[in-house]
């Protein structure tokens, strides 16, 4: 892989803006269609939307510029975390307040595991199989809502035509993807966004709201509805624990993988003092009220792509994030992408999920076995089952464990641990 800037080097001053530009352009999509699906878990009012949409935009661009300085000091994007997504979504009927309590202390629990040295001892727990079980999970859980996207219920377009099109947007974007080469290969996630959503309005032009997409002073609320006071409930804090959990393998691997590449020194130090600010994040998601963040795996693809390793590069980046948030405007017309879209969209990045899996299971040196296929596929369908149960359903669980059974993604990561370290720990595999 040729570098043309290394890691602590400054480029001049027009490449590095405009390489924190393309930084830029990678991270709004997934704030967008992450930031829309929690913002319609935990707002009513359209206004309400926009001011969750700003708040993470200033979190995101805060804690990337404070990664990038006092953190890994790496050249990794960070952004919203479909895991935490996945926990918000099954515990939808708990009150706000449980979830930004139980993501605060999430953030607290991981920095502090982190800063005392103990997270090598959870690193026992995920191995190959387990982490393969993460991505895959993520993949089949988030399924439900990305129907609901695609479906459209109560949407003027016809279900026929939203799955249409959803259909011939998703299978548009593989060969693209196969094709395309560099920065346009590394942004195709906002062409799509982009025309796809120009085509629909083309369609639909009466179903897009200009009215949403104004100018008034929604900054003065922008901290608005900070944590007003903690509210623990047992079932959200369990689940969210276990979401933590793999958050921060993901986190784990993401910092590893530039790592790999880029042999910083003190790379260990790194890892710890990323993932420590990465729950210091989480905590103050929690008191804003938002979804935390996360670092993200695709970041070694975009240094090959632009040969960019410069994390100074990322400071423009996370700037205009802040900026955004203070932009309503800005954010509306951004949160203006059709549901069918987003949901599309969605699909192909989870995709990625589901092949990145995949590929870990067929890397195990042993080989994919008979016993490693029932140890992802109990705890897969598992989780996706519970996943698509109807909500009245869980509803008759018990208070306390609908937040744990009812989430599909905890169920499955418990079930995965217990068959790999408990049933057949014992089996030589």
């Amino acid at each position: 892989m040729e570098i043309r800037y290394g890691l602590d080097e400054h480029p001049p001053l027009a490449a590095t803006l405009l390489y924190g530009l393309q930084w830029f352009i990678i991270a709004v999509p997934v704030i967008v269609i992450i930031g829309k699906i929690t913002a319609g878990c935990q707002c009513v009012d359209p206004d309400d939307q926009i001011i969750y949409l700003q708040k993470m935009a200033f979190l995101m661009g805060l804690a990337l510029a404070v990664q990038i300085l006092w953190g890994h000091r790496l050249p990794i994007i960070l952004g919203p975390s479909t895991v935490l997504l996945i926990g918000i979504i099954a515990s939808r009927n708990a009150q706000p307040a449980a979830i930004d309590t139980a993501i605060l202390c999430g953030g607290v629990l991981l920095a502090v595991v982190s800063l005392a040295g103990l997270f090598g001892h959870l690193r026992l727990l995920f191995t190959t199989r387990i982490v393969a079980v993460v991505l895959l999970l993520i993949a089949f859980t988030l399924l439900p809502p990305v129907i609901e996207l695609i479906a459209g219920k109560g949407n003027s377009a016809s279900p026929f035509f939203r799955f249409l099109f959803a259909l011939v947007l998703i299978l548009g974007l593989f060969p693209l993807q196969r094709y395309l080469a560099g920065i346009w290969k590394s942004t195709l996630i906002v062409w799509a966004m982009l025309f796809g959503s120009i085509f629909y309005y083309l369609i639909y032009p009466e179903q897009l709201d200009w009215n949403s997409v104004k100018t008034s002073a929604l900054a003065a609320g922008f901290f608005k509805d900070l944590l007003p006071g903690l509210s623990f409930d047992p079932g959200v804090m369990i689940a969210f624990l276990v979401c933590f959990m793999a958050l921060s393998v993901n986190d784990l691997g993401s910092i590893q993988s530039v790592n790999e590449i880029l042999k910083p020194p003190d790379a260990e130090r790194r890892v710890s003092r990323g993932i420590a600010l990465t729950g210091l994040a989480n905590m103050a998601s929690g008191i804003l009220g938002i979804i935390g963040p996360v670092n993200f795996s695709l970041s070694p693809g975009i240094i090959a792509a632009t040969g960019c390793a410069s994390r100074m590069t990322l400071l423009p980046a996370a700037a205009l994030l802040c900026m955004l948030a203070f932009s309503p405007a800005a954010i509306a017309l951004i949160a203006a992408v059709p549901a069918v879209v987003i949901g599309s969209v969605l699909t192909y990045l989870l995709c990625s999920q589901v092949a990145a899996g995949l590929a870990l299971l067929f890397e195990e040196p042993q080989g994919f076995t008979f016993t490693g296929g029932l140890v992802v596929g109990l705890p897969l369908l598992m989780g996706t089952m519970i996943a698509f149960l109807p909500a009245e359903v869980i509803l008759t669980f018990p208070a306390t464990l609908q937040p744990v059974m009812g989430n599909g993604f905890v169920m499955g990561i418990v079930a995965a641990l217990v068959l790999e370290h408990g049933f057949f720990k014992q089996s030589g595999e």
